[in-house]
This record gives structure tokens, C-alpha cells and sequence, in this order.
């Protein structure tokens, strides 16, 4: 499908008060999507468009959450077709320090920079192709509140930042509910979907766990604190390195910064785990009563790591019951396509350069992070599903002109063939475009890559409807 049929497709049930609104955000998604990296100016294209741009963002009458509402639905359909969903959680800064007259701003790390916390939900498919953004919090720290994190322990979970690992916890069990509704009501033949809630060590809270049992949703979770467990070792990590060896797993660790992609072979135990509740300070105000939960862990171990590079050692937690060893390394599959979430926060920055893009206030900036998100959800499921589904027909995508159009520049060449090309002969040729190499060593394209690939195809395709339109010349030209 065209940049056009996917962004009215994305964006039909968005109710923003007016149908000219959902035009324009229609519209906007579009010119986003084909210009990414361009200014407001380039990718509008004129004065008219990029002042009518304007007009959306600033519009207060439009909330971030309507914007994503619609896109959130088509997500829910996507999710509704497969078995397991892994609802994959990350948090990220988004830097406005160099914009110093937005207003709303909060301070991050230090107090010398100052932007917003974003913290996203994404769905991903244990193939690890994204479908779409589950929910999305957007804050900013108050500048008062620097230097108190001392203090954390004396605070309930409502009043601290990690009570975003809940909140989406939360959403993710009221989106299995109306997957389930859905499932009931339809005559069709579907997929019963079990969503799983992944994150990382930030996400190591106990309250976490006991919302989990609550909401009967399941958890992976990486461990952090080396919990008191109900165990003869008295701590988690004694009384996982104490089980028994289950076996050698070989998983493949993504580039990252000036360390290249490599394989690593990881030691396997598992076993049921009961976790002994943290003591709460006497000067607590949470009035909620700790219990013993019973979860399963995972622990891999990297014993032979190459030289300089440190070892990967993980302990997973789950709700979801670990038996044998082929269980045990589908959960470690699973904590892997964690990574989606930080090459999409990349795609985010890198990509649509939203910490470049500059406003008034933070409102308008979080309406504006509500299309991008938006948009880097498009490329990154494009190129991670031409990876997943490699022998799928180009049209999966792409219009005719679009991969003809391609075909034909890559080939040099003015006529295209009948049948469409693969999706991953497609992919390699858009990465072409971007500058993708396609040596032996170089592997799969990137999402950056496919990226700058898809805008060069935009041009191109433009290009090719243009000169293979038909004529417009009065029937009468030419004749006596």
C-alpha cells in the first residue's frame, strides 16, 4: 500500500471533532512518512501546508491520546491475529536542552539538561515484528524534585515514576479484555492471543509482580535487586546458580555502538522461585500489604565472552510456568526482542529527529511525538517484517507503480516484469537506495538503512506516475 492508504487506513476511526482534522492528520502522517528527516518547510513542501502543520500541533483541542487512538485500534486488530504478543516496555529522554525558550520543560539526568520522559508500550511478535504502539506516557520532571531520590522509599508506588510500569500493565490487561470480547462475538475462526509484559531491570518492583497476579497478567521481567526467596540459599541470584545446568543456548547479540553483531553462548538454569516481599520502611506511606509471590526464573550466563567484551549474564522472571529447557530458552527468545524497542527509540531520534524539531511548549511537542511514534512504527514494521515474511509478494507494501518504479531504476531498465518481486528482494533494493552495501558480511538492512532507502522510492515512484500517466492531449491536436 501507498504512503496515502495507509496513513487514511491507520487514521479512519481517529475522532479529533472534525473530519477536516483527521484529513490533515492523515495527510500529515503521509508527508511525515516519505520526508522523516526533513524540516517542517521540506516536508510539507509549501507555505500554506506548512502553516495549516502548525495549526494542528498547536491546536489544544486536539490531546495526544486522540491521535494515537486510532492507530491503537488497528494495533488491536494486528494483535488479534497472533498467539503471543509481547507487549514490550522502555523508557527513553528526549533532549530539548538546545531549545531553552520551550516552555513546560523538566529536568533529566542533571540539571544543566532539560526535555521530557517517554515511556512506550510497543506489540511485538516473538518474530520480532512490531505492530504498533500500545500506549505511550510522556512527562517532565519538576526541577524541585531534583536530588530527592533518597527519599523514593518513603513514597507509595502511585507517587514515584515507576508507577509507569503499571499504568501499562494496566492498559495491556484492559486491551486483552477487548481482544477476548472480540474473539467471543466473531463467527470467524481466530487466534486466542496471550499478551506478555517485557522490561527491563527498571522494571524489577514488586508491586509490579503483585499487580500482575491481580490483572492475571503475564510478566518477563529482568531482574535487578537480589530478592530475599523462600529458599536454603536466602537470595535469588545464590539460589539460581545453584540449579542444576540445563543445557547451552546460542543467541545472536545485535551491533551496539563500536561492537559488532556476534554470537554468544549462554549456560541455561531454570526453576520456580518464591520471592519473600521487601520490608517497608517505618516511614512509608504505602498502605498496601506485601505477600510472597511465587514466579519462574531463567538465569543464563555467558562463561566464555570474547576479550574486552563483558559477559551476558540475565535473570528472567515470569508469570508464565517454565518446565524444561525448550521453555526456558522461548522466554530468553522472547527477553531478546526487547532490543526492538531501542532500535525504535532510535529510529525516533535518529529517524524523525524529534529532539531537533522545535516548539513553543511541551504540549505541543507531545501532540507532535504522538504522529511520530507513529511514523516510526511504519518503517521500523516494514523492515522487520520483510525479515519475518521474506517470501511474501512485494504488494504486501507496495503499489504497483511503487515496486515497478523500483524495479525499473534498480535494473536500469523501463520495463518492469509481470509478476511482482519478493518482499526481500524488495527490501534489499529500497536499502540500495539508501546507501546499503549488500556485502557478505554486511547481513540484513537496517532500519536506518531502509529508511533513507524509502525516502529516495517516494521520489522515484513520484517520478514514475508522472511520466506514465496518460495523456491529457485534446483528441483533435494534430489533425486537420
Amino acid at each position: 500500500m501507498d504512503n496515502q492508504s495507509w496513513a487514511q487506513q491507520e487514521f479512519a476511526n481517529a475522532d479529533l471533532g472534525d473530519k477536516r482534522r483527521t484529513q490533515r492528520l492523515a495527510k500529515l502522517a503521509e508527508q511525515r512518512c516519505s520526508h522523516p528527516q526533513a524540516s517542517f518547510s521540506q516536508a510539507c513542501g509549501n507555505n500554506a501546508e506548512t502553516k495549516a502543520a502548525y495549526r494542528f500541533y498547536e491546536n489544544d483541542g486536539i490531546s495526544p491520546c486522540a491521535i494515537l487512538s486510532s492507530h491503537q485500534q488497528a494495533t488491536q486488530t494486528r494483535m488479534s491475529q497472533e498467539s503471543i504478543i509481547l507487549a514490550v516496555q522502555d523508557t527513553t529522554e528526549l533532549d530539548y536542552t538546545h531549545h531553552p525558550a520551550t516552555k513546560g520543560l523538566g529536568v533529566m539526568h542533571d540539571k544543566e539538561h532539560h526535555g521530557l520522559m517517554m515511556h512506550t508500550t510497543i506489540a511485538v511478535t516473538p518474530q520480532r515484528v512490531p505492530l504498533g504502539v500500545i500506549h505511550q506516557q510522556v512527562w517532565s520532571r519538576p526541577e524541585e524534585d531534583f536530588g530527592k531520590k533518597h527519599k523514593r522509599k518513603q513514597r507509595p508506588i502511585n507517587e514515584k515514576e515507576s508507577q509507569r510500569w503499571l499504568t501499562s500493565l494496566e492498559v495491556t490487561s484492559n486491551l486483552s479484555k477487548q481482544i477476548q470480547e472480540t474473539t467471543e462475538t466473531t463467527t470467524e475462526t481466530t487466534t486466542e492471543t496471550t499478551i506478555v509484559n517485557v522490561g527491563d531491570r527498571e522494571a524489577d518492583i514488586y508491586d509490579l509482580f503483585m499487580l500482575s497476579e491481580t490483572l492475571s497478567q503475564h510478566l518477563l521481567i529482568r531482574a535487578s535487586w537480589n530478592r530475599l526467596v523462600a529458599h536454603p540459599e536466602h537470595y535469588l541470584w545464590s539460589y539460581m546458580e545453584s540449579q542444576p545446568d540445563a543445557g547451552r543456548l546460542t543467541i545472536t547479540v545485535p551491533r551496539k555502538d563500536k561492537q559488532p553483531s556476534r554470537q554468544a553462548e549462554l549456560t541455561v538454569r531454570y526453576a520456580q522461585v518464591t520471592l519473600n516481599p521487601p520490608k517497608r520502611t517505618k516511614k512509608s506511606s504505602s498502605p498496601e500489604v506485601l505477600v510472597p509471590i511465587t514466579l519462574w526464573s531463567v538465569f543464563v550466563c555467558e562463561e566464555q565472552p570474547p576479550q574486552g567484551v563483558a559477559p551476558i549474564s540475565w535473570l528472567l522472571l515470569s508469570s508464565l510456568p517454565v518446565n524444561s529447557f525448550e521453555e526456558a530458552c522461548q522466554r530468553v527468545s522472547w527477553y531478546t526482542c526487547r532490543w526492538v524497542i531501542e532500535i525504535y527509540h532510535k529510529v525516533l531520534k535518529s529517524g524523525c529527529r524529534v529532539e531537533e524539531r522545535q516548539f513553543e511548549n511541551c504540549d505541543t511537542i507531545k501532540r507532535y511525538l504522538s504522529l511520530d511514534c507513529i511514523v516510526s512504527w511504519r518503517i521500523l514494521y516494514l523492515t522487520m517484517l520483510g525479515r519475518d515474511k521474506p517470501d511474501l509478494p512485494c504488494t504486501a507494501i507496495l503499489e504497483a507503480y511503487e515496486w515497478q518504479s523500483l524495479y525499473c531504476f534498480i535494473h536500469k531498465t523501463n520495463i518492469p516484469p509481470e509478476e511482482p518481486p519478493t518482499l526481500k528482494q524488495v527490501t534489499r533494493w529500497v536499502a540500495q537506495l539508501g546507501g546499503f552495501m549488500g556485502r557478505k558480511g554486511d547481513g540484513e538492512p537496517g532500519a536506518m538503512v531502509l529508511w533513507l532507502g524509502f525516502q529516495r522510492l517516494h521520489d522515484i515512484a513520484n517520478s514514475w506516475l508522472i511520466f506514465h500517466l496518460p495523456s491529457s492531449k485534446p483528441k483533435n491536436v494534430g489533425k486537420d
